[in-house]
């Protein structure tokens, strides 16, 4: 794939990406190994070669700026002239059998800017025999269903169905070729505009999103319930991490957690102590307790708990899911700490900007003590014996790799992916820096990724503060954990790493939290025993059962050589000894 292309892609990359279902979008990453199509990244050498004033685009989630195929472009919305000719490439490939039916629709989703949905449904009237059955949903418009001895060429026959009439309706109407030539200036806020349709008639583009009204109402009713039972620790709000998960029953906090630093104890072989205190980080591990307790409920041998679970098994592999049509979705009150807080006047040109500069800032950080050093900064090289974390924002693009599962979940679960990312941050005007720190650093990674894993683009977006107008971050170095089911929350104090003498939740007197690695431990056990995994109990430490998840720790490598290789900087870990433990 030529320069020119790569950029147009990742220009295309800010607007939305379809919220599909990561079943699809993992077999679309399968069926795209050895394809001559292969995407691929920026080096830092390349992008400082860019003539673009600038390779990121505003974002602010206003449809007006969206360019719309068949509409006239307004001077605001320019678009590269090469533009045009990317869905024409898209087409050509799939016509000459290069890229598979799963693969060019999704590309074809993301260029267009529709919504796709590769839906489970029923077979047609007249069949006979067990097919599966599918058909692909777009922009709320449903296409011919396709069956399938097995759900992979259910899906593949879907979008050939799909396909035919989308590029029948292209080729009838063309692409649109009243375009400027030049790089694209960065879009300008504009007034509101009424909804235009697709020149084709078949759908409406619609980028209001009603999860993103929803998703800061949610989380703020959940903090303001936790905050009435224990006002005394309104002060650790400044800075929120929630996972929310979205189902037909409705839109329910699952996972929240507040903090904004790490500890400065140094690593030990107990498990026990919490090393990264920060908002998302939390979240996250509280995030996996209550995957724990769903997986407990399903493999429970009582059909009224299963029911329960959010979980799902996938007969051939024995891999759990979420069930169909529940998607999980992350809420940051502010953005996350590194390269996701790039400069907003940053402009990759190389007559304003060196090498040296873009890769401090596009660079991993890591997180001494709360504070962020560029793995490039001399300052970062004389931490010494300081713990040392990787940065939130690098986290994040790491578990949109790897899962929010972690290693030990992945022994039982298929990767847990975020779906949208939204950003309650009032003092943050567009979210360009976490589009290219989450989303393009890892473009490129997905064919040499292990079954199952994927580079999951989320749909990133600003919303307004969850966080009620009295919440003033006065008690920075505690940490809050709450997971759905909890019946009391449980306050952290960062630098020390364990549960504070007042929370309201304490695990024992010796107060290690029940986030730490050695509780996480204990949950997997429990798992194991319930899920008749005898093999997974043969570990002895937890290192021994994280190292046994082989795929994990394939997709972990690749991901980590990958950054390196790239020049974003060499992943830190943790030192070997904290996790030469048992329980």
């Amino acid at each position: 794939m030529n320069l020119s292309v790569i950029v147009d892609q990742i220009q295309l990359s800010r607007e939305r990406i379809p919220q599909a279902k990561r079943a699809g979008v993992c077999y679309m990453k399968m069926m795209m190994r050895g394809a001559s199509s292969r995407g691929s990244s920026l080096t830092h050498s390349q992008w400082t070669n860019i003539s673009s004033p600038s390779p990121f685009n505003d974002i602010n989630n206003n449809n007006n700026n969206k360019y719309l195929p068949g509409q006239p472009l307004s001077a605001s919305s320019k678009i590269n002239s090469k533009q045009k000719i990317l869905p024409l490439e898209l087409i050509d490939r799939y016509k000459r059998g290069d890229t598979h039916p799963v693969s060019a629709l999704y590309q074809l989703s993301q260029t267009l800017q529709f919504q796709l949905d590769l839906k489970e449904t029923v077979t047609t009237a007249g069949v006979t025999g067990f097919f599966f059955a599918f058909c692909a949903v777009i922009d709320g418009i449903q296409y011919k269903t396709g069956m399938g001895i097995t759900k992979k060429e259910a899906r593949a026959k879907a979008s050939e169905l799909a396909l035919e009439e989308l590029i029948a309706s292209l080729e009838n109407d063309g692409i649109p070729s009243d375009v400027s030539e030049g790089p694209p200036p960065l879009p300008v806020r504009e007034k509101d505009s009424p909804i235009q349709e697709i020149h084709s008639g078949r759908a409406v583009i619609e980028r209001k999103n009603p999860i993103k009204d929803q998703v800061p109402s949610v989380v703020k009713e959940m903090f303001t319930k936790l905050m009435d039972s224990y006002p005394e620790f309104i002060g650790c709000g400044g800075t929120v991490a929630a996972f929310v998960m979205l189902s037909p029953a409705g839109c329910e906090v699952v996972a929240l957690g507040t903090g904004s630093s790490n500890t400065k104890a140094s690593p030990a072989p107990t498990g026990r102590i919490l090393h990264d205190s920060h908002a998302v980080v939390t979240a996250r591990r509280s995030l996996m307790r209550f995957l724990y307790r769903n997986l407990l409920l399903f493999f429970s041998k009582n059909s009224a708990l299963e029911e329960k679970s959010v979980f799902q098994q996938d007969q051939t592999t024995k891999l759990l899911s979420f069930k169909n049509h529940i998607t999980l979705h992350l809420y940051l009150s502010q953005l996350p700490k590194g390269a996701a807080q790039i400069p907003s006047q940053l402009r990759l040109n190389p007559l304003s900007i060196s090498a040296w500069e873009v890769n401090n800032q596009i660079g991993l950080h890591v997180v001494v003590e709360g504070k962020v050093f560029s793995k490039f900064s001399s300052s970062y090289e004389q931490m010494g014996s300081h713990v040392v974390s990787m940065s939130a924002t690098d986290k994040i693009m790491q578990w949109q790799v790897l899962g929010f599962q972690g290693a030990l979940l992945s022994h039982f679960i298929e990767p847990v992916y975020v779906s949208s990312i939204f950003i309650g941050d009032g003092s943050c005007s567009d979210t360009r820096g976490i589009e290219m720190a989450v989303n393009q650093r890892v473009d490129g990674i997905t064919s040499a990724l292990p079954l199952y894993y994927c580079v999951y683009r989320p749909h990133i977006s600003l919303v307004s503060s969850a966080m009620p107008p009295d919440t003033h971050p006065t008690q920075k170095s505690l940490s809050l954990n709450w997971s759905h089911g909890d019946l009391m929350m449980e306050m952290v104090s960062a630098l020390e790493g364990k549960s504070t003498e007042d929370s309201p939740f304490k695990s024992s007197p010796a107060l290690a939290s029940r986030l730490c690695k050695a509780a996480m431990l204990s949950r997997f056990n429990l798992v194991a025993k319930e899920a008749q995994r005898e093999e997974l109990l043969t570990a002895v430490t937890y290192r021994e059962a994280k190292m046994m998840a082989k795929p994990y720790q394939e997709a972990k490598s690749v991901l980590k050589s990958y950054l390196e290789r790239k020049g974003y900087g060499q992943w830190v870990e943790k030192p070997p000894i904290s996790d030469h433990f048992s329980v």
